[in-house]
């Protein structure tokens, strides 16, 4: 039911559903186990023939909650929390590839998931080809092999602001027999809802708009459950043939539209354990419960910051989608016509040694490893969080040496913008 809510009310009421005598806020479940009276009810748990809490690794009541009301918010079947966005999106790939599997990704994605799926899921026989979003279909069709098994991009990206053309991404996916994978996290289900434009699953960092206070680190998958496993079953052997770890179990046949966010639980976490607190998922809530106010107001401010920017004489380029002379102008308009999100990216005349100056005389915005939160960051991504990636990969990934990332917040827009002016006065 809470799928024919508004955004709105989803973000205030969704995913917790108090009972006579219940909490009217969503409580903390701050318990690693759960009681039962027999054997038999606990044996059936962990066969996964009863729906029920036994262990907080594998669920508990407080993240399912919150995961429901993210779900709810993508228009998904089912969704789950992770400790972090990187587990979120490891999860997502490694649900439905083993050692000798391929996948392709979008090169224009945040740098540590680039060098997850680049360097460390390599070590596990797992390879990925990282192709330029903005390549024809054809291009990017050339790079699937007989063991693709995803397609994987980001709504906007983190941080070169590549706006991602869903439907062509969809497309290509389907027509090799693959889920398409996007990450929403700087558009938010506010902004955009990927799985209506054709998107499969989609993965969250938590940690960003969602969270909103830059308290809580977290990550989340929502599956839409349009994507039909059993018409591909030689491609997706680990949803589709038994699985020696549950007897026998085979989750297409026993969870239907579930098959794929029941694995994730009840295998990968189960195994691998990135798990999202308690304590933090009831923190998530509360950032969610004011998403849709928020949301407008981080892209009313980077509209008018980003419009200071361009303005001005001292900055040698703008990025921002809703810049009408942006490259992505366009393409934000169709995916995102309420706006896209709170994050610029621009470079200085004068280069890297320049915005290292900006960045210092900054007093109202943070030199902060973080972005998308209610105050106002920069960082510069070339130094800070993409420093792991040479030159050529830096570009490859649409990180230009001289872009500064500036997360607007939810201040006022003057007072940010008089930040920005006073700092490029002493740098330039």
């Amino acid at each position: 039911m809470e799928n024919k809510f508004h955004p709105e009310t989803i973000c205030i009421q969704g995913g917790w559903n108090p009972q006579k005598g219940e909490p009217r806020v969503l409580p903390i479940y701050q318990s690693t186990t759960f009681k039962y009276e027999t054997s038999e009810q606990m044996a059936r748990l962990f066969d996964l023939e009863d729906n029920g809490y036994f262990y907080t690794r594998l669920q508990n009541p407080t993240c399912d909650a919150v995961a429901a009301k993210i779900a709810a918010l993508e228009g998904g079947v089912a969704g789950m929390l992770t400790s972090s966005g990187q587990a979120a999106n490891f999860y997502a790939i490694f649900n439905i590839c083993s050692a000798g599997d391929h996948f392709i990704s979008s090169s224009t994605i945040y740098g540590g998931t680039f060098n997850l799926f680049g360097v460390t899921m390599k070590k596990l026989g797992i390879e990925v080809t990282f192709i330029d979003p903005d390549a024809s279909e054809k291009e990017i069709s050339a790079a699937f092999k007989p063991n693709t098994k995803a397609l994987f991009g980001e709504t906007i990206s983190n941080p070169g602001l590549t706006v991602l053309d869903i439907e062509k991404f969809a497309r290509i996916a389907h027509n090799h027999g693959v889920p398409l994978i996007v990450d929403n996290t700087f558009a938010t289900p506010i902004n955009c809802r990927p799985f209506e434009w054709g998107a499969d699953i989609v993965t969250h960092s938590t940690t960003k708009y969602m969270d909103g206070h830059a308290t809580s680190v977290g990550g989340a998958i929502v599956d839409s459950g349009n994507f039909d496993w059993n018409a591909h079953a030689s491609k997706f052997p680990g949803l589709t043939e038994p699985d020696d770890s549950y007897h026998g179990l085979t989750y297409t046949k026993k969870f239907g539209k579930l098959a794929f966010i029941t694995k994730a639980t009840a295998q990968v976490m189960r195994d691998l354990g990135s798990s999202q607190s308690p304590q933090n998922a009831f923190l998530l809530n509360l950032g969610l419960e004011t998403l849709h106010l928020r949301m407008p107001r981080h892209c009313e401010n980077a509209q008018k910051v980003a419009e200071y920017l361009q303005s001005n004489p001292k900055v040698a380029w703008v990025n921002y989608c809703g810049l009408e002379n942006n490259k992505y102008y366009t393409l934000a308009k169709k995916y995102m016509p309420n706006g896209s999100c709170g994050v610029i990216s621009f470079g200085l005349k004068g280069g890297r040694d320049i915005a290292i100056r900006f960045m210092d005389n900054l007093k109202l915005a943070s030199i902060v490893t973080h972005v998308a939160d209610a105050r106002t960051s920069v960082l510069h991504p070339a130094s800070h969080t993409h420093r792991q990636l040479s030159d050529e990969q830096l570009i490859e990934a649409g990180v230009a040496p001289d872009l500064i990332r500036f997360s607007v917040g939810i201040e006022n827009a003057d007072d940010i913008i008089a930040d920005i002016k006073q700092a490029l006065d002493k740098a330039i």
